[in-house]
């Protein structure tokens, strides 16, 4: 692993793949780590793509430069970060890839940034940049007893359980959300080594209760957060990898899906595939990347 200094961040990242490759960063969810991309770095980087796969904020080795700075995880932070990420690799342009908290950042920053971005591979939601102003909206029943792990991280119950039970926490969502996927202890004993990083706790409840607007967020990220609840369009070639059997949400319908997206975008629905897409279909997902990297 390697570290650069990128905003508020010591960021800790992988990079394989041909120094001077078109550049493809790799960005992962919550509860999982670099590792998700193991197998799909290395089918990249075989067919001459430069990767690089940070730990987010929170998690493995990357951690803050000053002590004061709030532990946030809201949307803006996460796109910030990707953003001094790029501008710390000098990295002018790249493909961003992603799935949930990953996907997130991608998004964020393809919307707002968009001439940074060659193109952008999101998990369902495609879209997934959050309106919080809607937030407290209710949704149907099912939908809402899937998000039971967001509600209880918004107590203080949730944030001890939580900092008590890291790897039993996360390995029971790993179940939930893909529940076809036979992963080994080995494969989950890899990644829970990243939710030890002291401020995995903190920015992980403040993730779930900002994003209902329950806590603030960080000042020096309002204007992007700003921006944000005007829900931008993405403009970039997208592909959005959409998994049948993700235990975290339902299947969009393809409307519903495409309707944020204003540039070249297809959607591929993968079907016995869970919520962790580039683990369980790294083919799919190596390739989904291929087909913007080298026809942009």
């Amino acid at each position: 692993m390697k570290e650069i200094h990128a905003g508020v961040l010591k960021i800790s990242y992988r990079q394989t793949g041909p120094a001077d490759g078109p550049v493809a960063v790799l960005l992962h969810g919550f509860p999982y780590d670099a590792h998700a991309y193991d197998d799909v770095a290395e089918r990249l980087a075989a067919a001459g793509c430069r990767c690089i796969i940070p730990s987010l904020r929170g998690y493995g080795a990357t951690g803050f430069i000053s002590p004061s700075t709030l532990r946030s995880g809201e949307q803006a932070a996460l796109g910030a970060d990707l953003l001094a990420l790029l501008d710390a690799l000098e990295i002018q342009r790249a493909v961003l890839a992603g799935f949930d908290w990953g996907g997130r950042a991608a998004c964020v920053v393809a919307a707002l940034w968009p001439q940074r971005v060659v193109g952008l591979v999101s998990c369902e939601p495609g879209y997934n940049i959050q309106d919080i102003a809607t937030a407290s909206k209710p949704a149907a029943p099912e939908a809402e007893h899937r998000l039971w792990y967001q509600y209880y991280l918004h107590s203080d119950r949730g944030y001890t359980g939580l900092d008590t039970n890291r790897d039993a926490f996360c390995r029971l969502l790993w179940q939930q959300w893909s529940p076809l996927w036979t992963f080994s202890d080995q494969q989950f004993q890899a990644t829970a080594q990243s939710f030890h990083n002291p401020d995995f706790v903190d920015v992980v409840t403040h993730s779930y209760r900002h994003r209902f607007g329950l806590v603030e967020g960080d000042p020096q990220y309002a204007a992007i957060q700003q921006q944000l609840a005007r829900q931008p369009r993405i403009s970039v070639p997208t592909v959005i990898l959409a998994g049948t059997d993700d235990g975290v949400r339902l299947i969009e319908d393809e409307r519903t899906a495409l309707r944020m997206f204003t540039g070249p975008v297809r959607r591929v629905i993968l079907d016995g595939v869970g919520h962790n897409v580039p683990q369980e279909a790294p083919a799919d997902f190596a390739d989904a990347v291929s087909s913007i990297v080298w026809t942009g």
